[in-house]
């Protein structure tokens, strides 16, 4: 293995080529139109366009990505997070080329990461299970019947799907059918498959996982352990290894039901098996994440283990470097620094970033995929770096952590910040004899009165972008540039000197407009044209860096329903219709 392709992008792609460096690794870099300025293609040995704009056009295009590692003499494909990392097809596609793959088989990708086979799995292997259904549910009347039998609260969540997508709880009746087709769309715009099943969900659990290292030796330990409680949509915006607060049962029931699961899959790579924790100390296994999780550098902190270079081990056929699980030294944090307004109920914000100061410090790791004047498109997630610190102890890494999250600085886009300064001082994280979190306690307690960011971009300058014929030494040349600079170039005038600045002005409202208060792309109108609605009644979904979002009426009456259809691109305060 002397050159490896990253199929991904972000800060996750720079992760990797440094890895890839660190061992005497080429790396090549892919990436789309609005990413083409992007840190990870700089970061790269090489890089190499998909010339498309959405996740399907590019970073899911199997096709393109093998086709620039055979162009650029790629052997390995590292999948990253995301995307195609948990796709059997194309891990069997890059097996089929020829190529390394830097991940597990694809039968263990199929077995592991289609929940329900999983489950069956961890049947198998003894592991704690709550109810759930034996296969996928069709429609809203299933997850009825489930409920009906088992109670609620209940769990739609997509079969084929991670990450926190595609999961809907519920705990009325008549919620479920919007319940499940709003699963159905988040799991087919995530992952390509629609199908979701149900659990019985437990209410005010910790979400714990361990970290699997397994190659084809025959060796399989679990480097460490996380709690990733601190969540909002099921999306974890904190986590920490090792997990606190668990006793030595409870730790040694999740180390070896994990091994068991992976040895009862065939596993072999970098994964983790996830569980909730209920308040009554139960366990019960989640599922299982069939690739390098988003929070793997608190585990590399406390242990001192790359999992990335284990990963390039274990893909050329060497055994992982060690045997025997390691013990822990130290406690670490991660801090995912997305760009959302916290304020605003965590609403997402692509466009530039005009600052970008990282902290610096002892025990302080920054992991990132943006710099000053990176662009935040809204195709994709809204992750932009991870502050990881650590300490000795869980105490001293939470002053380190105060310290370094009031240091760091962001500009020109909204972020979390604000809302990760207040949890370091909240007293339900930061106790010492109990853990006051859990996964929807941001939704249940959080009551910390945060501003709104006064930085929600508007739009996204520079993410589309045109190319240009020009001439050099006269040798005709394409040239890349942002498609408002050219428009600038080609007709200047303010106008279009707004346009290259990313400038557009919202619809002013009267009083009786409903206002779009995100860019987005509309899923759904929830009330008919006409219809008479309350203050506070949905009226549309919109959807936006793989989330999505409802749009409340402001008041009371009738409403008038906007000319968008389904499937528009709105814009941040774009007028969607009137309530008279």
């Amino acid at each position: 293995m002397k050159k490896v392709l990253i199929a991904n992008r972000g800060e996750i792609a720079v992760r990797i080529a440094r890895a890839a460096a660190d061992h005497g690794l080429m790396s090549v870099a892919v990436y789309s139109d609005p990413d083409a300025d992007a840190l990870h293609v700089r970061r790269a040995d090489e890089a190499y366009p998909l010339n498309g704009t959405s996740g399907a056009q590019t970073y899911l295009d199997i096709e393109k990505i093998l086709a620039i590692a055979q162009l650029s003499g790629a052997d390995a494909v590292h999948p990253g997070y995301g995307f195609l990392s948990e796709n059997a097809d194309f891990a069997q596609a890059v097996i089929d080329a020829g190529l390394s793959w830097i991940g597990p088989s694809p039968e263990s990708i199929r077995a592991l990461g289609n929940k329900v086979t999983a489950r069956e799995i961890a049947v198998r292997a003894g592991a704690p299970l709550v109810p759930g259904t034996d296969g996928p549910v069709e429609s809203g009347a299933e997850v009825r019947a489930f409920a009906q039998e088992f109670g609620l609260p209940v769990a739609i969540k997509a079969a084929f799907g991670g990450g926190g997508r595609g999961i809907k709880v519920v705990r009325n009746f008549e919620d479920i059918d919007d319940a499940f087709e709003s699963a159905v769309r988040e799991a087919t715009v995530a992952f390509g498959r629609g199908e979701c099943f149900v659990e019985r969900f437990l209410d005010k659990p910790r979400h714990v996982e361990a970290q699997i290292l397994a190659d084809t030796h025959g060796n399989v330990v679990v480097v460490g352990t996380r709690d990733c409680s601190l969540q909002r949509r099921n999306q974890k915006l904190v986590e920490e290894a090792p997990a606190p607060f668990l006793s030595d049962e409870q730790r040694a029931s999740i180390h070896a039901s994990a091994k068991a699961i992976c040895a009862e899959a065939g596993y072999h790579g970098a994964g983790t098996v996830e569980y909730l924790v209920a308040p009554d100390g139960l366990i019960s296994f989640l599922e299982v994440n069939t690739r390098l999780q988003v929070e793997h550098p608190i585990t590399e902190e406390t242990t001192g283990v790359d999992l990335v270079g284990e990963q390039f081990r274990i893909a050329a056929g060497e055994a992982i470097s060690f045997t025997q699980d390691p013990v822990p030294t130290g406690h670490s944090f991660e801090f995912r620094i997305n760009a959302e307004d916290p304020a605003r109920g965590f609403l997402p914000g692509p466009g530039r970033i005009t600052a970008f100061e990282a902290p610096t410090g002892s025990g302080v790791r920054v992991d990132s995929g943006v710099r000053t004047n990176s662009v935040i498109p809204s195709h994709y997630d809204s992750l932009m770096a991870k502050l990881i610190v650590t300490g000795a102890t869980r105490e001293q890494a939470l002053r380190r952590a105060k310290v370094a999250l009031d240091e760091m600085v962001i500009t020109g886009v909204p972020s979390v910040l604000p809302f990760h300064r207040a949890v370091v001082r909240n007293a339900d994280f930061t106790n010492n004899e109990r853990y006051g979190v859990y996964t929807t306690w941001i939704e249940s307690e959080f009551a910390e009165e945060l501003a709104s960011s006064p930085e929600i971009a508007a739009a996204e300058p520079g993410a589309e972008r045109e190319t240009l014929t020009i001439e050099v030494n006269g040798k005709s040349m394409g040239l890349g540039l942002p498609a408002s600079l050219v428009d600038a170039i080609r007709h200047g005038g303010a106008g279009a000197a707004l346009n290259a600045a990313g400038v557009s002005l919202p619809a002013a409202s009267d009083g009786a407009t409903v206002v779009a208060s995100m860019n987005g792309n509309l899923v759904k109108w929830v009330i008919e044209d006409g219809a008479v609605v309350a203050e506070g009644d949905t009226v549309a979904v919109l959807e936006a860096m793989k989330m999505e979002s409802t749009i409340p009426a402001h008041r009371g009456g009738t409403f008038t329903r906007g000319t968008q259809e389904p499937g528009a691109t709105i814009a941040r305060g774009e007028a969607l219709g009137s309530i008279a």
